[in-house]
């Protein structure tokens, strides 16, 4: 890989994850604060994101596999992105904002999935090379916060009730546009010729194909394990920056996006971990560590260093929740079924639990101001504390770690298959 690529590639993926943290990970507070937006309007503006997930391989797989070049099409779901920005800091409640959000996350989770198929595309070994690009990622994340906290400092409680928080619908907006117009000059990337021939189906497209893996009962635990803990991972993502906000956390923005930075690290430690201890063991670190940060931010309001610590297990979280889950996915599929069985656990994950997630979050945060007011934020984190609970007893219990028959059940599949 040349150096120009190198650097074409970084670009691109800065860019691609600076422009969402740019608004997402305020949108909570910018909704409750400046829209006056109810818990379940915030849940239904938030799952946007799910149905997004699950309407993106239909986009892609239709259209942009088959008709057109990737960094084009890419240009393009940008360029739409920029527009949609500009109306969404332009809408003056919840109802208006919806619209234009759900639109929006259509295009943006095909954009991040032409991203990643760009960077493959022009890759001579994925394996090496990927992790060194898609770090620049994390990296445009962690900055779109510091500038949202230390630059212009809209997510001070005074900024914040003038509204402020519109303008970063406005910086995303432009480096949207930045995309789109820099996505022209990325490598030329034109669909497969065996994509252009091959039908189309939705089905394969969001992991149908894959389904009969669920005979294996530890599958079937793990699929059902990350359904579950999608539900209270939805609160995290609805409710956290609104809270740091209301607690008084200085640039809460930023201090977030440390979740991102420990993401990274934990990414490289992930091998170490895998030798020692296995995908059972990772696995339930990792929820343990959402019960453990829901603990900490529901005594946090009056120790700040314990909501610190509570973001920074944002890396092992994540990490060894969702990364060990799709390496998991990726060794017991098999070959044949691969894509598939990906799909398949994306949809379960940002299309089935968090979808639930965001919707259960909603009505119980109704619930809890109506309630108890005065205890909101601290039934807020116990719930889904319980719950996180409830799915670690629920996996440890029930899913078996079986080394020696990793890939019986796609070969079990696939000779089904060919009868």
């Amino acid at each position: 890989m040349t150096g120009q690529l190198r650097l074409q590639l970084s670009f691109m993926m800065f860019l691609e994850y600076f422009i969402k943290g740019a608004w997402f990970v305020t949108l909570g507070t910018y909704l409750a604060k400046n829209l006056q937006a109810t818990g379940l309007e915030v849940a239904n503006i938030f799952s946007t994101q799910s149905l997004g997930a699950v309407l993106a391989p239909f986009f892609i797989g239709f259209i942009a596999d088959r008709y057109f070049n990737a960094e084009r099409v890419l240009a393009v779901l940008h360029l739409l992105g920029a527009i949609l920005l500009f109306f969404m800091s332009r809408a003056e409640d919840a109802a208006n904002f919806y619209p234009y959000i759900f639109v929006y996350f259509i295009a943006y989770m095909s954009s991040l999935a032409l991203s990643n198929s760009i960077a493959f595309r022009q890759m001579t070994d994925a394996k090496k090379q990927f992790p060194s690009i898609r770090v620049w990622g994390t990296i445009g994340w962690v900055c779109s916060g510091v500038v949202i906290s230390y630059v212009f400092h809209w997510d001070a409680p005074g900024a914040i009730q003038i509204g402020a928080l519109k303008n970063t619908f406005l910086m995303a907006a432009v480096c949207s546009l930045i995309l789109a117009v820099f996505s022209f000059f990325l490598p030329k990337t034109p669909p497969m010729a065996v994509n252009k021939d091959k039908k189309f189906n939705f089905g394969s497209a969001i992991g149908l194909d894959a389904l009969g893996l669920l005979k294996n009962r530890s599958f079937l635990i793990f699929f059902v394990t990350v359904v579950v803990i999608c539900i209270p991972i939805s609160f995290y993502y609805q409710n956290a920056n609104p809270y740091l906000v209301q607690v008084g956390l200085p640039n809460p923005t930023a201090k977030m996006a440390m979740g991102q930075l420990s993401e990274a690290i934990c990414l490289l430690f992930i091998p170490f971990f895998f030798i020692r201890f296995g995908y059972k063991k990772m696995i339930m670190v990792g929820i343990l560590a959402w019960v453990a940060r829901y603990l900490l931010f529901a005594f946090g309001d009056t120790h700040s260093y314990l909501l610190i610590i509570g973001i920074l297990l944002h890396g092992i979280c994540y990490d060894f929740m969702f990364v060990v889950g799709q390496i998991y996915t990726d060794t017991i599929a098999g070959e044949k079924y691969k894509s598939s069985a990906q799909g398949l656990v994306t949809i379960a994950m940002y299309g089935i639990g968090m979808l639930l997630g965001f919707w259960v979050a909603g009505y119980i945060s109704d619930y809890l101001k109506g309630h108890y007011p005065a205890d909101f934020w601290w039934y807020l984190w116990t719930v889904p504390a319980g719950l996180a609970g409830v799915c670690f007893l629920l996996f440890t219990f029930f899913f078996k770690e079986d080394k020696k028959g990793l890939g019986s059940s796609a070969a079990h599949l696939e000779n089904e298959g060919n009868m």
